[in-house]
């Protein structure tokens, strides 16, 4: 104990000595500042890492038993695959956009560190680079148990390399939304919606799995399929969540002034309340309309709540983000019932998770942040959505005719786990 609190100590006086904060100061010297909010952005990309963990629980948990290694193959593959391109060109792609411009240049990123900055160009791009992961994530998950791996990995590129940084760009690297007054504090368009359009476009091009909803031509409703791991989805919940305290909090973007700890902190809290209040109300919502708690619909209200508060986690007081996030799990809920009827199978719930809980986020932005009015919020969601779901559909009807998008009935009879990577599953008796 004493080794611990020594420790402690030391690394309390080196900071104070090497920031060139005193007791007596107000505020740290610029190199003080340029250290602690670089490491805000290791902070903050270490966390929304985790997001990618989060992802693969909750997509693997909610798969039928027959895709669950698949899931994972598609993942860690993606998150390899998204870092690379968004290191070769999405990063300048994004933050090199001239001012009220459209788009950045094509070319590989390379660091200007400088105390001038603020911070370390090396931590700013590890962080960016969790959110294009996280975007990326969210097609997953709708899309799964019926798209090949390999047009998948395919979609990923382009979407790390073109789709999210030039819309994202429009916004956060002082493109033409960002003129135009549009607000978008850590995503709820930028990143969700964005993922969201994306989720929508694939799952029309490739249609619901196999049984879904009835044989063709059928008069149905929704099949039930049983999910690998509830637990498994619950993990994969928490993680996410838990990830929304980088995803949010760290969007500040600076951690070098009472003023940016302090609303680091407030964040948090609202980020935090948000989400809770999304699982009570996605609880009481099944109670009261089904007669039962439904655990699915409490963990992606949690989601919903979470990805409402994102566009303005800030100004809101925390009662007022508690009413944000409780309506973001009710437009989730009724969201998934509409598609249902739509007979679109998004097998994870990520459309009205992301795409439409992220745009109700989005345009409640101006009853807490009057720096910003509905008009030019609508602009933003109505660009960037439609610039996702256009580009994204296309991509996926000219993989559907080149290269092939979908696996067979066959395949996915025998489950993708078998027919796209060659798991199989043996009991102790063989």
């Amino acid at each position: 104990m004493k080794k611990i609190l020594f420790l402690i100590l030391s690394t309390f006086i080196f900071l104070l000595t090497f920031s060139g904060l005193s007791f007596a100061a107000t505020t740290m010297s610029q190199e003080g500042q340029y250290i602690f909010n670089s490491l805000g952005f290791y902070l903050g990309g270490v966390l929304v890492a985790f997001m990618a963990a989060g992802f693969c629980m909750l997509e693997s948990g909610l798969v039928t038993t027959k895709s669950v290694s698949t899931i994972a193959a598609k993942n860690i593959g993606k998150f390899a695959i998204c870092s690379i391109v968004f290191f070769l060109v999405g990063y300048n792609l994004a933050y090199d956009i001239p001012k009220g411009g459209y788009i950045g240049s094509f070319s590989i990123w390379t660091d200007t560190s400088n105390t001038e900055t603020g911070y370390s160009g090396y931590s700013d791009w590890f962080y960016q680079t969790m959110f294009v992961c996280a975007t990326a994530s969210i097609v997953s998950g709708a899309v799964a148990e019926r798209i090949k791996i390999w047009p998948f990995f395919i979609f990923s590129a382009v979407m790390a390399g073109f789709i999210y940084p030039v819309s994202m760009g429009w916004q956060w690297g002082g493109g033409w939304l960002s003129t135009a007054g549009f607000s978008d504090f850590a995503g709820s368009t930028l990143v969700h919606a964005c993922g969201g359009s994306a989720a929508l476009a694939g799952v029309i091009v490739l249609g619901a799995r196999e049984g879904r909803f009835g044989r063709k031509g059928e008069k149905k409703s929704m099949v039930p399929f049983a999910a690998s791991s509830i637990p498994l989805v619950t993990l994969g919940t928490f993680l996410l969540w838990f990830g929304w305290f980088g995803f949010n909090g760290f969007s500040q973007l600076a951690m070098g002034t009472f003023d940016d700890v302090n609303a680091i902190a407030k964040i948090a809290v609202n980020t935090h309340l948000a989400g809770a209040a999304g699982v009570v109300t996605g609880a009481a919502l099944t109670r009261l309309i089904g007669g039962k708690t439904d655990i699915i619909m409490m963990l992606n209200g949690a989601l919903a709540g979470l990805v409402a508060i994102t566009a303005e986690p800030l100004t809101p007081t925390p009662i007022t983000a508690m009413l944000i996030g409780s309506i973001g799990a009710v437009i989730m809920y009724y969201g998934t019932k509409f598609l249902e009827h739509l007979r679109l199978d998004d097998v994870v719930g990520a459309i009205p998770v992301h795409l439409f809980a992220g745009i109700f986020g989005t345009l409640v932005v101006p009853f807490t942040n009057k720096a910003t009015s509905f008009g030019t919020q609508l602009l933003g969601v109505s660009s960037v959505c439609a610039f996702s779901f256009v580009f994204s559909y296309a991509l996926f009807k000219l993989m559907k005719e080149t290269t092939g998008l979908r696996i067979s009935q066959a395949a996915e009879k025998l489950g993708t786990d078998k027919a796209e990577v060659g798991v199989v599953a043996y009991s102790i008796r063989d």
